[in-house]
């Protein structure tokens, strides 16, 4: 049986899939950047409306901010628990 530990492949898949599902939300909180750095010229009248859809857009991108933050720390932690179980695998065979 010359494949990979299970242990190992678990913890690779793991990080695998957090890093996905992080590179997914970074891209979406980019796509909502950009509708936050439109510059608008609002009269008084509108300027009541615009304002709030700004407010609502950038309390999405704080909340997205932590979950980035906290997805970013888990797949680091994953991803140096999977190395060191492959370097503690190679100085400890079977």
């Amino acid at each position: 049986m010359g494949g990979v530990p299970t242990p190992l492949a678990y913890l690779f898949m793991s990080w695998g899939a957090v890093s996905a599902v992080l590179v997914a939300l970074v891209i979406y909180g980019n796509t909502l950047s950009i509708r936050e750095d439109d510059e608008l010229y609002l009269n008084k009248a509108e300027d009541h409306m615009m304002a709030r859809e700004q407010r609502v857009l950038i309390a999405k991108m704080d909340q997205l901010k932590r979950v980035i933050i906290v997805l970013a720390v888990i797949s680091g932690i994953l991803l140096v628990a999977g190395a060191s179980v492959w370097v503690w695998m190679g100085f400890h065979p079977y």
